[in-house]
């Protein structure tokens, strides 16, 4: 983005295309997965399972919010004539934003193969290895997304 950001071939710009709302709204699916996701490794560092796959499945049903919410973005954009072969922007655009939800798509595939796990075997130490693990993956698409949201959305608006 830091390349093609202005490159926009005549198109719609970020200001043009981006509603804020939405975005901000989005955002906050994102951030409240990664709190869930943290009431979930409390309640398994406490030994409750029940609460921990609770707060799994509320991590689960926010990141998949997320991820409707992008896919409604995306539609509505290429449905505006704004898909990825309008601008080199778009182009960066929709290759970024779709990767970041990529990498979301994967990390509901992980959640959910350990919530399985989980129910299966227990709180045994691998299963909370395992969850230590996707935490990390999980708090770190948080980071890069307030990444995406400053420099893509706030900064493309403000351009």
């Amino acid at each position: 983005m830091g390349v093609y950001g202005s490159s926009y071939a005549g198109g719609p710009t970020p200001r043009d295309l981006f509603d804020l709302k939405l975005v901000a709204v989005n955002t906050a699916m994102l951030l409240f997965s990664s709190l869930t996701y943290g009431f979930a490794m409390i309640a398994g560092d406490e030994g409750r399972r029940r609460a921990l796959l609770t707060w799994l499945a509320a991590t689960g049903l926010f990141g998949a919010a997320f991820l409707g919410l992008e896919l409604y973005e995306f539609s509505h954009l290429i449905h505006e004539g704004a898909g990825p072969q309008r601008s080199a922007f778009l182009s960066a655009f929709f290759t970024l934003v779709g990767t970041h939800g990529l990498h979301v798509t994967f990390g509901l595939i992980w959640l959910t193969v350990l919530m399985v796990q989980v129910a299966r075997r227990g709180l045994e130490p691998a299963n909370m290895r395992r969850l230590q693990c996707l935490s990390l993956f999980w708090h770190f698409l948080d980071v890069i997304w307030i990444g995406v949201f400053t420099f893509v959305y706030l900064l493309g608006v403000l351009r």
